[in-house]
Parts: structure tokens; C-alpha cells; sequence
């Protein structure tokens, strides 16, 4: 079984995608890793993309488990502190937009997908990656309730960063029509995905409604 978690930015998608595989004891699968991964890779290789597109065979990626903890890894190397950062996150979500890069994850995130039942997350698994998908949900939250979680999170993490609000709301709202207006794998509601606005619930209540949702949906795939 595939289950696909869209959505924007600070809908809680990542947290909620973890909880929501333990609760249905499968694995999930953390797109957005896999994309930091490569801008990783791209940064340590110092590849540079102002001519022309590289190839993208020599990459290899790789996910370890073991319980709740996953490592990742690049050509053998552990890089799952260093994909954090914002420096990689920014360089992720440019090179996310670029036609070449999605196809040739395209394969990576496919193949892990045929080892099992997964909880995919991302901004475009419902719509291209798994059009197919058993289960396609889309989360939203209004950009204030967004950009404020962000904030909390940015502070919980240091303490000390001078960081305002409405900079996490302005850098949201860009990436939010940078994801919206691009020409590849634009961020929308798939086609039939369940919607939910976790605007005013917790990543708890979401993470039950959500999962009544998957086993209402389940009883009426067996029933038919």
C-alpha cells in the first residue's frame, strides 16, 4: 500500500508522516531527504549547473532503519546531520525545480516503493511520482498558522537566532509560489486526495483523523 502526503510547507507533513507510519506499522519514506541529499552531494562534488546539467548516474542514495531512527547516506557516507542545514535546504528546493533532477529521482523513490507498504511525503507524490497511489492525502494550514510554526521551530532549534516572524512568513509565502508556479511537478491537490486543514488541530488530532480516513477507506476496498 502507498500512501502520499502532500502539501505546503509547515502543514506539519513530515512529523505527521512518521507518526501516521508508526500508527499503520509501515515504513515512510522522507522525500525531501532524498532532495537534500543530492543538493549535498552536488555541494561536496563542488558539480556546477550553469552550463549545462550533469550526469546524475554517479549519485547513489541510500536510507538505513532501524526502529524510529533513519540514516542517510550518499556513496556510503552518513550525511543525515548535514542534509539539515539551511544552506542545503535552499540549494534543495532550487535544484527540486529543475526537470532533469525529478527524473532521475524519479526511479529511487519508485524502487523503495516496490519494497513494501510506504507513507510518502512530499509536494508532488500524489500527482506524479504515484498518480496511482491507494491513498493520496493533501495537507493545508493558513500561511500566518504556517509561517508561525516554522518561527516556533527555527527558536526551539536556536534560541539565540535573531530571526522575525514575518521573515518566516515572507521567505513561506515566497516558497509557497515558487512550489505553485513552477513549471515541473508544480505543488496542487491531486485528484482525488483526501483534504485537511490542520490549521486549528494538533499534529495528533491530524494524525487520528487521518488514520480513521485510511482505515474507513481500506474497509471499502475490501467490501468492494
Amino acid at each position: 500500500m502507498i500512501i502520499t502526503i502532500d502539501g505546503p510547507s509547515g502543514t506539519g507533513k513530515s512529523t505527521i508522516a512518521k507518526l501516521l507510519a508508526k500508527k499503520l506499522l509501515i515504513s515512510f519514506f522522507d522525500t525531501g531527504a532524498l532532495y537534500r541529499a543530492l543538493a549535498w552531494w552536488v555541494a561536496h562534488e563542488k558539480i556546477s549547473w550553469d552550463h549545462a546539467i550533469p550526469s546524475l548516474d554517479s549519485f547513489t542514495f541510500s536510507l538505513k532503519e532501524e526502529g524510529e531512527n533513519k540514516e542517510y547516506f550518499v556513496a556510503g557516507i552518513n550525511v543525515t546531520q548535514e542534509i539539515r542545514t539551511k544552506e542545503i535546504t535552499e540549494m534543495a528546493s532550487k535544484i527540486a525545480a529543475i526537470k532533469e533532477v525529478r527524473a532521475a529521482l524519479l526511479p529511487i523513490q519508485k524502487e523503495y516503493a516496490s519494497k513494501g507498504s510506504f507513507v510518502f511525503e512530499g509536494r508532488d507524490l500524489g500527482t506524479v511520482v504515484f498518480p496511482n497511489a491507494e491513498i493520496k492525502i493533501f495537507l493545508t494550514a493558513r500561511p500566518e498558522v504556517r509561517a508561525e510554526r516554522r518561527y516556533k521551530e527555527i527558536l526551539e532549534k536556536d534560541p539565540t537566532s535573531k530571526i522575525k516572524l514575518q521573515d518566516v512568513l515572507e521567505s513561506s509565502e515566497k516558497r509557497d509560489a515558487q512550489d505553485i508556479n513552477r513549471e515541473i511537478a508544480p505543488l496542487k491537490c491531486p485528484e482525488g486526495a483526501f483534504v485537511l486543514d490542520s490549521s486549528d488541530l494538533t499534529i495528533l488530532q491530524v494524525v487520528e483523523i487521518l488514520h480513521q480516513y485510511i482505515l474507513t477507506k481500506k474497509k471499502a476496498c475490501k467490501a468492494g
